[in-house]
């Protein structure tokens, strides 16, 4: 869980003004203000209002809330807060405190244009207006207030910005001589290097420069040099995509405390010299993924107390001279590319607060922290990382709130001591290497862990009982482990604040039956309850009070009969898994869902019976492997409109496929294989694939043509026809899906010669045309195009003739060994149908191996298979076919070949099936081809 830390520019503490008497309030300013308060609308709600509910009239307006005098008159107001929705128009009385030099309106609700009578104040010196919902262009009669020493506009609001466009920048600044400290941060200036830089530059007493989010453009103007008692640089969030990138003279700013860039779309190599600048304390460069640089040698007694380097391209070790900067509190690495052993000097930093290493390279153990005794955070996650946590490491952390580890290699026992910690909130261990047993704790009810994550690890024995007494327990996740025994549901029961509940993928049992159900408690909070492969048997029968329920993953049990009626009572879920069970139908009404409903899967379980049930805003549905024996709804289309994945295949669903069905505009995978289905290919289908990834038609009934309708813009992955009744040839539209990666028609009656326009798609892996009616030669013209990825090419069973094309071979790279891999990526080919969710399409072909037909679940890229058999290919062997040393299967057999077999057929190593059978080559088989 990523550790939200707050932007630097809310750490700069609003200016808040105390009341100082220098003098009884003068008459005329004590009826000023009072009519000012008379004319302000305020939040009804008395505790919004903290200083103008103190004003009374009685008092000496001196001594009044939020104001400020000299010989009694008012000379600074604090209105910020207030909650002030209108009241001050330009003839407001404000307008005539006419000794006012400092006015703080900011974080108010006034929704309208900044009043021109600002300008009449020429004695102010401080003006804040920020957050204060102020909205438009900016006035040109600020630019009169030629005393301003701070001048504060800041806006968060992205629907009705600030602006500082007519007039512009450079008029703003023209008059405003005095400035030192200018914030303008989310005020729309869309203004370019050349122009923001050099009006800055006329400022030559500034010292705070504040200006994120407000459009700005590089790139960086030389004419910022002039600016050397810069104290404050804030230009996050701004558009620079600089050709160049942070300027060197930077680094000649001796009072630079400040120097936040991040997200800016910088580039090019970070100048090391800012690192070494004395005087500062805060540098945030993040998320500017194009930015490199290195750690150099850190200065004695340097000021840094924030380091951010998040989401940047900076690289290399982190150097020993960590540990100089001996007022660290906050180190930010992540998502970057260091490597190398974290130092041990680094646990010297006894200032350190938060830590967070986290997706980098690093390497070694983790160093110890023990003098760190104000540290809260530590994000170590997603590195390389090994050995053990050594339980001394952890003593006297006392402040520390959440520890992240997970996905390192860190093995041995988890340390008790962990839970000894007063103050920890999250543990999250998960994905490393763990074993053995958790230790039983005691006196842990009143510890502080609300998030324990140990998932992924090879913990084994019973849960620990010590877990079911952290009653602040919300998140308890312990997947994918090899914990056994029989979860007692009373314990369960006593974490009454869980959220998330993940026991999935264990050795565990679950008896969900009770003797008395009035025994049982709700867990009031629970929204995401995991409890795959925990042979359960039937459903848990608590299950019935947990009305807040969102995700719910019962997969991989044994859980038969029917699904319950009181699963509708989860009027709140959006995931419903109860795939690989033995479930028969449903319980009761089916349109009783969740409206909210998102992903059902119930795949693999024995349902039966009509249709199933579409819900209104499905977006994953996988209905596959059960036993639906019906005709689909003729407007199933309609159900679809957010649908992106959906499977039917392996059931017993028979009429025609619904035209319907391309009204789903949504639609990634569509998979209705192994069924029944009849009729023809709808041919507004094939048009789908402008959107489509996946078609998959497989092992049904469907006669006709092939619909040439394939788009120009197809996006097609997989197409996978085989074993229907198709007729036709191959459509020359098909050569428009130019991300094509498996092609199988086999096992139709396609009559065509060999579809040489498909030599244009250069991602093609997999190309099944067996068992139909092609015919004559396979020679193709010169295409500006190869197979490079080509990996499985079977032809068998047709009516090919001529020779083997050898020259056409050459390009088949996936058929030859990379000398450069030591071994190969054992990858395969799948669809990704939600990138951020990791939800896949597995790809799966049939081939004949040995004379045996193999189902091959995942296409793994390391499988390689040439099938030419059953043709009338004439000629001898090709040479280049003896290059193919990545090859795995190569079927020659039942062809009319001729001449001597090479001698180096012994180069393919790699081979675990030959056929040359029925063909007329002579000579003798040599015993070097042993493969």
């Amino acid at each position: 869980m990523g550790i939200q830390l707050v932007p630097w520019i809310f750490l700069i503490p609003l200016y808040i003004e105390i009341s100082v008497v220098w003098g009884s309030c003068l008459g005329d300013q004590q009826s000023l203000l009072l009519q000012l308060k008379n004319k302000l609308t305020i939040d009804p709600d008395p505790e919004t209002s903290t200083k103008l509910v103190q004003w009374n009239e009685n008092l000496d307006c001196c001594n009044w809330a939020g104001v400020t005098c000299k010989e009694g008159r008012v000379t600074g107001l604090d209105l910020s807060q207030e909650f002030i929705t209108g009241g001050i128009g330009n003839s407001s009385s404000l307008f005539s405190l006419q000794f006012l030099q400092k006015l703080n309106l900011a974080y108010n609700l006034f929704n309208s244009e900044i009043p021109i009578g600002l300008s009449k104040l020429t004695n102010l010196e401080y003006l804040n207006l920020s957050n204060a919902g102020f909205m438009g262009q900016i006035p040109m009669e600020i630019f009169q207030l030629t005393r301003l020493v701070t001048l504060e506009i800041s806006t968060f609001s992205l629907n009705r910005p600030l602006k500082l466009e007519h007039p512009n920048l450079s008029m703003l600044v023209q008059n405003l001589t005095e400035i030192k400290e200018l914030y303008l941060d989310g005020v729309s200036i869309s203004a370019s290097g050349n122009e923001w830089c050099p009006a800055i530059s006329s400022l030559s007493n500034l010292r705070v420069l504040s200006m994120s989010r407000c459009n700005l453009s590089g790139p960086f103007d030389p004419s910022l040099a002039r600016l050397k008692f810069l104290s404050v640089i804030g230009l996050d969030h701004n558009n620079f995509n600089f050709c160049d990138t942070v300027p060197d003279f930077f680094a000649n700013f001796s009072n630079l405390t400040i120097l936040s860039l991040s997200a800016c779309g910088l580039t090019g190599i970070f100048p090391k010299a800012i690192f070494q600048i004395q005087s500062l304390s805060v540098l945030d460069i993040s998320s500017n993924q194009d930015l490199h640089g290195f750690l150099p040698d850190f200065p004695q007694n340097g000021s840094l107390q924030t380091l951010v380097l998040h989401y940047t391209n900076f690289s290399g070790q982190l150097p020993d001279s960590i540990s100089n900067l001996r007022q660290l509190s906050e180190l930010g690495l992540s998502n970057c590319q260091f490597n190398g052993s974290l130092p041990n000097s680094i646990s010297n930093l006894t200032e350190l607060v938060s830590l967070d290493l986290s997706y980098n390279e690093f390497t070694g153990q983790i160093p110890w922290f023990g003098e760190s005794k104000k540290l809260k955070y530590i994000d170590l996650s997603h590195n390389d990382l090994n050995g053990a946590i050594p339980s001394g490491n952890l003593e006297g952390l006392l402040n520390l709130i959440q520890i992240d580890f997970q996905h390192n290699s860190l093995s041995g026992s988890i340390p008790s001591s962990l839970f000894a910690l007063p103050s920890l909130q999250k543990i999250q261990l998960s994905y490393n290497q763990f074993d053995g047993q958790l230790s039983e704790f005691s006196n842990v009810s009143s510890s502080a862990v609300d998030t324990l994550d140990l998932s992924g690890n090879k913990l084994e024995g019973p849960i620990p009982v010590f877990i079911f007494e952290l009653r602040r327990l919300s998140l308890l996740q312990l997947s994918s482990n090899k914990f056994n025994g029989t979860i007692d549901q009373h314990k369960i029961w006593k974490l009454q604040n869980l959220t998330t509940l993940d026991l999935s993928y264990n050795n565990l049992s679950f008896n969900p039956s009770v003797a008395n159900e009035n025994d049982l408690s709700s867990f009031p909070n629970l929204h995401s309850l995991y409890l795959a492969s925990c042979n359960l048997g039937a459903f848990p029968y608590f299950l019935r009070n947990q009305s807040m329920l969102r995700y719910l993953d019962l997969s991989i049990n044994q859980i038969h009969g029917k699904i319950p009626s009181w699963i509708s009572k989860f009027r709140f879920l959006s995931n419903l898994n109860l795939s690989y069970n033995s479930l028969t139908n449903w319980e009761g009404p089916l349109g009783n869902l969740s409206p909210y409903l998102v992903v059902l899967d119930l795949h693999s379980n024995q349902l039966q019976g009509p249709s199933p049930i579409f819900p209104p805003f499905i977006i994953y549905l996988d209905y596959s492997s059960n036993n639906f024996s019906s005709v689909l709804p003729h407007d199933i289309g309609n159900y679809l409109s957010f649908t992106v994945f959906l499977s039917l295949s392996r059931n017993n669903f028979s009429g025609n496929i619904p035209e319907s069905i391309c009204n789903a505009p949504s639609l990634k995978v569509l998979d209705l294989s192994y069924n029944n289905f009849s009729g023809t290919i709808p041919r507004c289908i094939t048009t789908m694939s402008a959107f489509l990834g996946v078609l998959n038609l497989r092992e049904n009934k469907l006669i006709g043509y092939i619909p040439d309708t394939f788009p120009a813009a197809c996006h097609l992955q997989t197409l996978d026809l085989h074993g229907n009744h198709l007729g036709g040839s191959v459509p020359l539209s098909l050569s428009n899906c130019t991300a094509l990666e498996v092609l199988d028609l086999g096992e139709n009656q396609i009559i065509d010669t060999f579809p040489c326009p498909l030599k244009k798609i250069s991602t093609l892996c997999v190309l099944v045309l067996r068992k139909n009616n092609f015919q004559g030669p396979i020679e193709c013209p010169v295409i500006n195009s190869a197979w490079e990825m080509l990996q499985i090419f079977d032809l068998a069973f047709n009516n090919f003739t001529g020779k083997l094309p050898g020259k056409s071979l050459k390009n088949w790279d996936a058929m030859m060994p990379n000398e450069y891999e030591s071994q190969p990526m054992l990858s395969h080919i799948q669809f990704e149908v939600i990138k951020y969710a990791q939800v896949n399409y597995q790809d799966a072909v049939t081939v004949t191996s040995k004379g045996l037909q193999r189902n091959l679940v995942k296409i793994l890229r390391v499988f390689t298979l040439v099938d030419y058999s059953s043709n009338q290919f004439e000629g001898p062997i090709p040479e280049e076919l003896m290059h193919f040393r990545a090859l795995c299967v190569l079927n020659l057999s039942h062809n009319i070949l001729s001449g001597h077999i090479p001698s180096s057929m012994g180069n393919l190593k790699q081979l675990e099936s030959l056929d040359l059978s029925r063909n007329n080559f002579e000579g003798k088989f040599h015993q070097s081809w042993q493969v």
